[in-house]
């Protein structure tokens, strides 16, 4: 069985089997085809989303399926190869998730991955149990002698660190399998069945503790799965321009357009597919940070042409919000403003389109969102799946929605959106600009939001960004939210008097994907002089903190 690593989550969470396509395929035709994916099969594990992203980073396309799909459903998606997961559980647990043996029966090549590996060998007729040896963290194996010629650890030297996570072992490979490496605590390390395709190991290849292990998943995948390192920016922009022209007809089109990377690359793609058919909105719902609007004008706008609507909802944003400060209704509060706004923008646009005789498309039946797989998998799809929060544009959506949503980057992680927008022509201001949520500074308010309350974190916001860009450290970031803790008031002193202000939090952190993170090690004098500024120029604060936990435990976000 595999215990949990720091850096990754501590949740097995899964996209839904009957999840939403990327773009909403017209009533009565199939949804646009993806590539065949290698199926991430998800036993409870803390490494799913991570193996899913390096078989990204291989260039292969990849989904996450829980473990509970049955063989059909899964054959039915056509898999290229299916990689088993690691997971908590002991695979001779009475209540342990089993794999039917039957997988291994339909051609599809399969790795087994830690707890995935000892359950395919259980299956097959192997042995697996407690050795009395756990081994965790970096473990060197020995990789048998002639192992080299086969397929999943071709030309390895006979020694490697590797990253291990279990306490059970197998210690008979079944029937039909050679046995490639052992460790200390391992008899069967790693095996292979090259006539069958199947494969397995006991340490984690997706960590980079692994020093081998990107190494090791691409020979399953280009050798062991026969597979091409296809995967790339051109191929997504040419299979979702094709899905979205197809889906959309003459119908008109509207963008929720937020300024961020994820929302302007989804804008620019859609563009590429239906041209003036698309309008983009900007909603202005008061919980923007200070110049959002104008960087969506002078950048995005002027680089791409698109048909931009300014919406200022500020107002009712805020009312809606009144006397709420928790953080999942939040939430669920902007995402249904969002849509309501939305819809009353689509009946300007019909308006205003007959009003000037333009021509292109009939009414606005579809919207576009940036929504990510991040996004996805932390608002709790699937069987087990755990919902951090609810993301605006997944769980906050209202239930009855009125358009069908074209969500472009839905199968995609943050740094394949950014290169699919530097592809798209997107300026680069925009495609490494820090991500910032969609329900704005509304999340960064622990307590109710008030205008008050966000005048004085937009200062405070300002002054933390003006800082980390002199210091030259944007790219070296991933994100950095700046809290105010409206419902906190601590004591100080300043100008020989009492004061009785609000803290703020820096949350400066680092990631690949948002899916884990940790704290980002700024340097002292930066940190200072932010400090410095915010309790000399924003009157109603105080102290300045710095969170420095990672994700997990903590979100990225407060809220």
């Amino acid at each position: 069985m595999s215990s949990p690593e720091p850096d990754v989550p501590a949740t097995a969470e899964t996209v839904p089997d009957d999840a939403p396509a990327a773009v909403a395929a017209p009533e009565g035709e199939p949804a646009p085809a993806l590539p065949r994916p290698v199926l991430v099969i998800d036993y409870g594990a803390q490494y799913a989303q991570l193996i899913a992203r390096r078989v990204r980073e291989a260039r292969v396309y990849s989904e996450i399926v829980p473990h509970t799909m049955p063989v059909e459903q899964m054959l039915e998606k056509e898999p290229a190869a299916i990689i088993l997961s690691g997971g908590p559980a002991s695979v001779y647990a009475d209540s342990a998730p089993g794999t039917d043996p039957a997988l291994f029966d339909t051609g599809v090549p399969v790795l087994g991955i830690c707890y995935g590996f000892q359950s395919m060998a259980q299956a097959l007729g192997g042995t697996v149990a407690q050795t009395g040896t756990r081994e965790y963290g970096g473990t060197v194996v020995e990789v048998t002698e002639g192992a080299g010629s086969g397929e999943l650890l071709a030309g390895s030297p006979e020694r490697q660190t590797v990253w291990m996570s279990h306490g059970d072992a197998v210690e008979a490979a079944p029937q039909g399998f050679e046995v490639l490496a052992t460790s200390e605590g391992s008899p069967v390390a790693a095996f292979e069945d090259r006539r069958r395709r199947l494969f397995g190991m006991q340490w984690h290849p997706e960590v980079k503790h692994s020093v081998l292990g990107q190494e090791a998943l691409e020979r399953f995948l280009y050798d062991g799965a026969g597979l091409a390192p296809e995967w790339t920016p051109g191929n997504v922009i040419a299979e979702q321009v094709e899905a979205i022209r197809a889906a959309v007809g003459n119908d008109r089109v509207i963008c929720g357009l937020s300024g961020g990377v994820d929302s302007s690359v989804a804008a620019a793609l859609v563009q590429k597919a239906v041209g003036d058919q698309l309008t983009c909105v900007f909603v202005d719902h008061g919980l923007l940070r200070a110049g959002e609007a104008e960087q969506v004008e002078q950048d995005f706008v002027a680089a791409t042409g698109v048909n931009l609507k300014v919406v200022d909802a500020s107002e009712t944003f805020l009312a809606a919000l009144a006397g709420v400060s928790d953080p999942e209704t939040k939430r669920k509060i902007i995402g249904r403003e969002f849509i309501r706004t939305f819809e009353q923008a689509a009946r300007e646009v019909v308006a205003e389109a007959e009003t000037e005789g333009t021509t292109a498309g009939g009414e606005v039946k579809f919207l576009v969102q940036g929504t990510l797989y991040p996004d996805v998998v932390e608002s709790g799809g699937g069987e087990g799946a755990a919902n951090i929060k609810s993301h605006h544009n997944v769980g906050g959506l209202p239930e009855d929605l009125q358009f069908r949503l074209i969500e472009p980057l839905r199968t995609l992680f943050k740094d394949e959106v950014r290169a699919v927008g530097l592809e798209l022509g997107v300026p680069e201001s925009i495609v490494w600009r820090q991500p910032f949520p969609g329900p704005g500074l509304g999340i960064r308010i622990i307590g109710e939001v008030t205008a008050e309350r966000l005048e004085v974190l937009r200062a405070a916001d300002a002054i933390a960004r003006e800082e980390l860009t002199r210091a030259g450290l944007d790219q070296e970031i991933w994100q950095c939210p700046v809290v105010l803790l409206a419902d906190v008031r601590s004591v100080g002193v300043q100008g020989d008097g009492r004061t009785y202000g609000h803290p703020i939090v820096l949350r400066p952190v680092s990631s690949e994907d948002a899916m884990t993170a940790d704290w980002t090690r700024l340097p002292y004098d930066v940190l200072a002089t932010i400090s410095n500024r915010i309790t000399n120029t924003v009157p109603e604060v105080n102290r300045v903190t710095l969170d420095v936990t990672s994700k997990p435990p903590g979100t990225i976000e407060w809220e």
